[in-house]
């Protein structure tokens, strides 16, 4: 396990050190608005739940990422994907109307089992996000930040868009991450930047999302900049499974290269699918927990694989047999969808997903708009967990896992 202790230091050392602490605090740990969604529509006081031991073996906090548009996909995904042992965290990004952003708050407040449970919430203040650009990786160091502060029992973070959806029901995931090292992270990544060397690492560009109020495309300077010699750059996939720990490294880390490299790649093109992978493999202390793999099954565009197509029934199949968790990306209630409700997560009539604490009883299936506290703790995995599993295996326990670690 990764040990996340402070090394022992001179007083010089530990008042560098506490400074660069508190900075960061001031930087992503700032007290940041929330809104829950019965405070957004007047609800009345959740109603309380006494909560049984044990509770679930393994806890994940998710980010879901939208933009204009999207409501629709996003409630399809939210409710695909909650489960009360989890924590959601909703980013509708600053071009979605007022509109759209009250939508989301009364579709959230029409469940009784999110007030029961209060592990879903919203960004308030959401942040412009620019294709492309940083902002895309500052709102995700913001939802972290924010799930550090908001819940204290989840084991990794998931980042995903509307555009995503599991390809396994949540106790297929807990059930089938239960027993794994709580330390993993699966970030794919590579040192073989082939094209993007000259596309992303040597151009220099600027974020306007980062300093005006209106969204506009990424500019660029006229000059380039060499390679880093102080450290080596990673590239990868945007979409990650963070540890706790280091997720806690990357937002209050006790040494300075998260918040270096943060600067580098203020200026770096798509720098979402670049930082995690640059921070972990030049990490002493993480660079070993890394497994190259980002969980998804996407179809990309050949050449050169930089937007993926959208999925449809003639990738049903392979997203099965890929036994990955999550797939993107989708049209908005296309078909496939329908597919993967009906014969994967068993969820039928646009409610939950399957589950140990919403499942069929005496051929009736119950709508799960409330949980009731025996059911909680309770898991009822299925054949996603097995194929998850076979994943994992074949991922984990491979003679080249070392090897394959930040090359």
């Amino acid at each position: 396990m990764v040990s996340s202790k402070f090394p022992a230091t001179s007083v010089r050392g530990y008042l560098i050190s506490f400074f660069l602490t508190a900075l960061t605090f001031s930087l992503f740990y700032v007290p940041t608005l929330l809104k829950t969604f019965n405070n957004v529509t007047n609800l009345a006081s959740p109603k309380s739940l006494v909560i049984p031991e044990p509770s679930y073996p393994v806890r994940f906090a998710y980010l879901i990422s939208a933009s204009k548009g999207d409501v629709v996909k996003l409630r399809r995904t939210v409710l695909a994907l909650y489960h009360p042992g989890n924590y959601y965290l909703i980013h509708l990004d600053n071009e979605a109307s007022e509109t759209e952003q009250s939508q989301i708050a009364e579709f959230v407040a029409s469940y009784e089992v999110f007030r029961q449970m209060g592990n879903i919430w919203v960004v308030d203040k959401p942040n412009l996000v620019t294709y492309r650009g940083p902002t895309m990786l500052s709102a995700t160091l913001h939802a972290l930040s924010i799930l550090l502060r908001r819940a204290d029992e989840w084991d990794w973070f998931i980042n995903l868009s509307a555009s995503d959806y599991p390809l396994v029901t949540q106790d297929d995931l807990i059930h089938a991450f239960s027993d794994l090292p709580r330390d993993l992270n699966f970030v794919q990544h590579s040192s073989n930047l082939g094209w993007k060397v000259n596309k992303r690492a040597k151009p220099i560009m600027i974020d306007p999302g980062l300093y005006s109020l209106n969204k506009s495309d990424i500019l660029w300077a006229n000059k380039q900049r060499t390679v880093p010699t102080a450290f080596k750059l990673y590239t990868g996939s945007a979409w990650t499974m963070l540890s706790r720990s280091f997720a806690e490294y990357c937002i209050m880390g006790w040494e300075n290269l998260p918040r270096t490299l943060l600067l580098y790649y203020t200026n770096f093109v798509s720098s979402p699918e670049g930082y995690f992978q640059t921070v972990i493999c030049n990490s002493e202390e993480y660079k070993n927990t890394t497994v190259n793999h980002d969980l998804h099954y996407i179809a990309w565009d050949n050449p050169p694989k930089q937007h993926p197509r959208l999925l449809g029934l003639r990738d049903y199949q392979k997203m099965i047999l890929s036994h990955r968790p999550f797939a993107r990306k989708f049209k908005q209630d296309h078909r496939v969808l329908d597919k993967i409700d009906r014969y994967l997560l068993n969820r039928q009539n646009g409610e939950f997903t399957y589950g140990g604490w919403c499942f069929k009883r005496e051929n009736i299936t119950e709508n799960c708009s409330g949980l009731q506290a025996e059911k909680y703790g309770v898991l009822r995995p299925g054949t996603g967990a097995r194929r998850l599993r076979s994943l994992l295996r074949k991922t984990l326990y491979i003679d080249d896992f070392e090897i394959r670690q930040c090359k």
